[in-house]
């Protein structure tokens, strides 16, 4: 019998109370024992090290934002090591290298991505550096100023990686002793809104979900560089969707054949293949995920079932996935989980 332990990255504005973790049984095919395993505020966005000891969660107290630090232990409770708080809003993600040397957020609010330098014991440094971002986009709403959705790393922590949704730009950047400097940058179409990123086993193309105008963009990227061109834009929406929806996650299949892209509003998985020798996409699919506002989803260590989160039905929804044709089909739905925005599976 093989279980996968999941953590949950919640809001925690209506009953939710923080971190919690949960069990996928791979045998019974089903999600069980959602259960807090950590008191904190709206820790919306984690991210796990590959060595399974250590989880990162953006996080905020009072009127302070930032990131906190956690030790796993292996019955998958959490033990919290240290925050690095400060004043204003908290970030909306955060990531961590392979290495467990520097952790990366992205705050909305303030649009910034901001560097912290880790401890051999996990712990965070204070901010190393904060990237200030200026201007403004199309969408007098939503692009009134910089809002930067992700920052992250690019295949073997090569660069760091900022998308922000409020000047449609996807930027790149060295690591030098944990501070951040620019080296491209790539302006995507006007009022799109990029969101989040996600770059191909191949270190070739990376993929851009956009939150305004629900498209993925397909890019070339060049390691020796850091820079990225656009290839392709292809909606994620049916063509004749006309209500509300706005683009959240995206993640591709370790194997690098098909890209997965969440719809909320329109409450559904788009699944794409990927042309590994042009990058293009081609739409293959589309998944409804069974309750309302899907924020972020995740492949397990098997990759054999996908596991989206819908933020405002309190819910969890399983899928098995045909590791073939890329497409999901249906195991569990209603899965109770308090306004859950981010899943992330510890690593086989």
């Amino acid at each position: 019998m093989t279980k996968f332990t999941g953590y949950i990255g919640t809001y925690t504005k209506k009953t939710s109370k923080g971190i919690y973790s949960f069990v996928l049984d791979t045998d019974a095919k089903k999600i069980t024992d959602v259960s807090l395993v950590a008191e904190i505020e709206n820790p919306t966005y984690l991210t796990v090290t590959n060595d399974n000891k250590h989880l990162f969660a953006v996080g905020k107290e009072g009127s302070l934002g930032g990131v906190s630090a956690y030790s796993i232990h292996s019955d998958g409770s959490l033990a919290l090591i240290n925050s690095e708080y400060s004043e204003g809003a908290s970030p909306c993600h955060v990531s961590v290298d392979a290495d467990k040397t520097i952790v990366l957020s992205a705050n909305y609010h303030k649009g910034t991505a901001e560097s912290y330098p880790l401890n051999t014991d996990g712990s965070l440094n204070s901010v190393a550096s904060i990237i200030e971002h200026y201007g403004t986009g199309p969408n007098t709403a939503r692009q009134e100023k910089p809002h930067i959705h992700f920052a992250g790393f690019s295949p073997n922590d090569q660069y760091a990686v900022s998308v922000d949704l409020g000047t449609d730009r996807v930027d790149t950047y060295k690591l030098v002793n944990g501070k951040l400097e620019e080296v491209s940058s790539l302006s995507v179409k006007l009022g799109s809104g990029p969101r989040h990123i996600a770059f191909h086993p191949n270190g070739k193309f990376a993929y851009v979900m956009t939150e305004l105008s629900n498209e993925v963009i397909a890019l070339s990227f060049n390691s020796e560089t850091g820079a990225f061109e656009e290839l392709q834009y292809i909606s994620t929406l049916p063509i004749d969707f006309t209500e509300n929806s706005q683009g959240s996650a995206i993640h591709l299949s370790s194997d690098g054949n098909y890209v997965y892209a969440g719809n909320r509003g329109h409450n559904s998985i788009a699944i794409f293949q990927v042309n590994s020798e042009t990058g293009q996409l081609t739409f293959i699919d589309r998944t409804s995920t069974e309750g309302n506002w899907p924020r972020d989803f995740v492949l397990d260590p098997t990759e054999q079932f996908l596991l989206a989160s819908n933020e405002q039905s309190d819910t969890l929804t399983l899928f098995e996935r045909d590791t073939v044709t890329g497409k999901l089909t249906l195991l569990q739905s209603g899965i109770e989980a308090p306004e859950p925005v981010c899943v992330k599976f510890l690593n086989n």
